[in-house]
């Protein structure tokens, strides 16, 4: 895989060096090229790992791995397919790349009930704790002023 985004990469250069281009759009082609180093590099890391290693992780944990892998590769179609210009939203991609994003949230939702229940805060409730807890004068007591100032002594 990472052998094919190098022989891309140098052919691009070939043409490159070849044609010319409008120095406008140089910067979004070194950006670009910034981009596949990173992609490269983060394939090599993955294609690194052994399989024994990728065995050890928990199952949500190899799910996850697995879709990412493969949703990274079906994006990297994706953009091979504007490049060599055709509308990947009328090709079957598109369809993968939307199956693959239903099942990311399937995962995502089973490891949010891995972790357990989360506490949800009941605000009626809550309310009526404060409301108990919280002395409230009878609407017939009016405290004086004097029953407040021997309070203050007290204190």
């Amino acid at each position: 895989m990472t052998s094919s985004l190098t022989s891309l990469r140098n052919k691009m250069e070939e043409e490159a060096l070849g044609e010319d281009y409008p120095m406008e759009i140089h910067e979004y082609l070194a950006a670009f090229e910034g981009s596949l180093d990173s992609v490269e590099d983060m394939l090599n890391c993955m294609m690194s790992v052994s399989r024994s290693d990728l065995q050890k992780l928990d199952p949500l944990e190899q799910a996850k791995l697995d879709l990412v892998s493969a949703y990274t590769l079906n994006s990297l179609f994706w953009v091979y397919l504007i490049t060599q210009g055709v509308n990947p939203k009328e090709h079957p991609v598109k369809q993968e790349l939307d199956r693959i994003r239903t099942y990311m949230n399937k995962v995502k939702e089973a490891a949010e009930k891995k972790k357990g229940p989360t506490a949800k805060l009941d605000k009626a409730a809550a309310s009526r704790f404060i409301k108990s807890a919280l002395w409230e004068p009878k609407s017939d007591e009016t405290p004086s002023r004097e029953h407040s100032r021997h309070k203050k002594r007290k204190s």
